[in-house]
């Protein structure tokens, strides 16, 4: 008789990231899915080898990882996009995250929660008052309509997804610990936790968390994507999901009605004007040597790895800072130049990130302007930590204009087309509620809103809170060419990785593995539900040289080393870089983060 499949994870095997792993980049002249699952990898795969492109495949990807990674993201939860068309060379965004209900005021939810008058107080993470219509759906379908090949429907795109739900998979090392984690938080928050647990006569309740290795099926969240592959973005926002999602919200004391997933379904996803900045290579040989790096504007904190970069550029080019090269990477005035460009950025997009429909005035622009990103520039020193707590600066003083977990994932094609996709639910499962025979769980994104009145960000009836997911794409400085698509997931982790990948491959001579390998810094808790995401502390990952450690100690930062599951803080990228071989050939090149359970797959 064959071993049990729970042989596979004795300790000390189960120890995260016992040994390093070591990987090569990979490469595909066909294509490359990069993502934190096998199985949703190959969802993706499948589309790309039936003739669909990119965007197609993301799609695919999105519910796969649905399926294999719930305790991350999924169809209750929010996503955003940027795609890069080799046809044209443009870049596109589409903003997908949903919208707070009408009745969702500041008094209606103020009383809810019973916060006491002269005190700001906050929505929980696991607050039903955290739930705001789900985006995704919608996202999904718009994806496929405005950048998909046109040649695959949706019942094609989503076919794998759901015979992964109907017919089981085994769960993954990093989602089985992240589903058990939270199992209590499943069967706390709604009456229909059975739906996302795995049958077991001995646990209680005859269900329970499935372990790694475990087969698991989820046949309710395979009917809800059969019903959005037939009828549309309308099978999810009204009819029997919709009726189901907010019959199990009210039930909880939200504020939720059928008439904001209408409106939802009205307004759908947002096409927006992706933000940019350019960064010269200091290393190059001509003034078009570089990379532009793309993000989505606000209500994405995308903007934060905009100004750090431009404050860094504007302390390069002072000389405050050297123009660093490989043999600074991870040196301690390295990531201390770093971290205090990304704790003046912070400062700013705490206060000015949100949504400009609602809040109007938000100042973009100006935040990412050189006159203002040099004014900011001038709280840097290069021999000492900035131990005061920063305040939002303003951009219309500056003398030039006085006029959180979730998974990201990329994808590439044969046609030079590629795709930067992030989804989420927030804070692991998100509230973890669960509409009555829908198989998913309602995203948490709501906790982002302020009950400040006085705030930009403050909660407003069909308004979007601050956004930590934000996907990434690049294209190099002298044609406009694609450079990468890449991202990091992680809360308010995201930026961060951001700014240190990105700078690992331009500055220090790093490839697209290389730059996910190497240990990352981390300002803040990254997540709200794991303490102060604007704290001073400096996380350094295990692995990070103790020189560099003590050197940042020196400088007075407060750090601390973060080891084992730990280290989830410091999340999970991917980076799909683009080049051409000598006789012309377009060639993908990936790198996966070792943190995560998958890898990069060629098509």
């Amino acid at each position: 008789m064959p071993l049990l499949t729970s042989s596979v994870y004795q300790p000390p095997s189960a120890e995260f990231m016992k040994w390093p792993s070591r990987r090569s980049v990979v490469h595909s002249t066909k294509g490359i899915v990069a993502c934190t699952q096998p199985l949703a990898a190959k969802c993706g795969i499948d589309i790309l080898n039936a003739g669909g492109n990119a965007a197609d495949a993301a799609v695919a990807v999105a519910a796969g990882m649905n399926m294999t990674e719930p305790c991350s993201t999924g169809i209750g939860g929010d996503m955003f996009c940027l795609y890069y068309d080799a046809s044209t060379g443009k870049v596109s965004a589409l903003n997908g995250s949903g919208r707070a209900g009408g009745k969702c005021t500041l008094e209606n939810v103020r009383k809810s929660l019973e916060v006491p008058e002269g005190t700001v107080g906050k929505i929980p993470m696991n607050s039903v008052h955290a739930v705001t219509v789900p985006g995704a759906a919608a996202g999904w379908v718009d994806t496929v309509e405005r950048f998909g090949s046109g040649k695959l429907t949706m019942e094609q795109i989503l076919a794998p997804a759901i015979e992964l739900g109907e017919k089981g998979f085994p769960v993954s090392e990093m989602t089985a610990h992240f589903w058990g984690r939270q199992e209590k938080d499943i069967r706390d928050a709604s009456p229909n936790f059975a739906e996302m647990l795995k049958t077991d006569s001995s646990a209680p309740g005859g269900v329970r968390a499935p372990k790694a290795g475990e087969i698991i099926k989820l046949p309710n969240l395979a009917k809800t994507f059969r019903t959005l592959a037939a009828e549309g973005k309308k099978g999810f926002y009204s009819g029997r999901i919709a009726e189901e999602l907010v019959k199990v919200v009210n039930a909880l004391g939200g504020h939720l009605e059928l008439a904001d997933l209408q409106h939802h379904l009205e307004t759908g996803s947002e096409p927006v004007e992706p933000i940019y900045l350019k960064f010269p290579n200091p290393h190059g040989t001509s003034g078009t040597d570089g990379v532009e790096l793309w993000e989505h504007p606000p209500n994405g904190q995308g903007i934060v790895a905009l100004m750090a970069l431009g404050i860094l550029k504007h302390l390069i080019k002072q000389g405050t800072i050297p123009a660093f090269g490989p043999s600074d990477h991870n040196t301690a005035p390295y990531l201390h130049a770093i971290v205090e460009a990304l704790r003046i950025s912070f400062a700013d997009a705490s206060w000015f990130v949100t949504d400009p429909n609602v809040a109007p005035g938000v100042p973009t622009s100006e935040l990412i302007s050189a006159p203002y990103l040099a004014e900011r520039a001038k709280l840097f020193s290069p021999s000492s930590a900035n131990t005061t707590i920063l305040q939002p600066g303003d951009p219309y003083a500056s003398p030039a204009l006085t006029s959180s977990d979730t998974v990201y994932f990329a994808c590439s094609d044969s046609q030079g087309n590629a795709i930067s996709f992030i989804n989420s639910n927030y804070g692991g499962f998100g509230t973890c509620i669960i509409p009555a025979g829908c198989g998913f769980t309602l995203q948490n994104r709501g906790a982002n809103f302020s009950l400040d009145a006085k705030h930009p960000n403050a909660l407003a009836p069909r308004k979007r809170p601050y956004h930590t997911i934000i996907p990434g794409l690049v294209t190099n400085l002298q044609d406009s060419s694609l450079h990468s698509v890449f991202g990091v997931m992680g809360g308010f982790m995201q930026p961060q990785g951001h700014v240190q990948t990105l700078l690992g491959q331009v500055l220090c001579g790093l490839n697209p593995q290389q730059a996910l390998d190497a240990p990352r810094v981390c300002i803040g808790a990254g997540m709200p539900d794991e303490g102060d995401v604007y704290d001073a502390t400096v996380y350094a990952e295990e692995g990070m040289p103790e020189e560099t450690v003590e050197g940042l100690r020196k400088l007075g930062h407060k750090v601390e080393v973060v080891k084992g599951m730990g280290r989830a803080l410091f999340g999970r990228g991917q980076i799909i870089r683009w080049t051409k071989d000598v006789d012309g050939t377009g060639v993908w090149s990936a790198g996966s983060d070792p943190r995560g359970d998958g890898a990069a797959y060629p098509a």
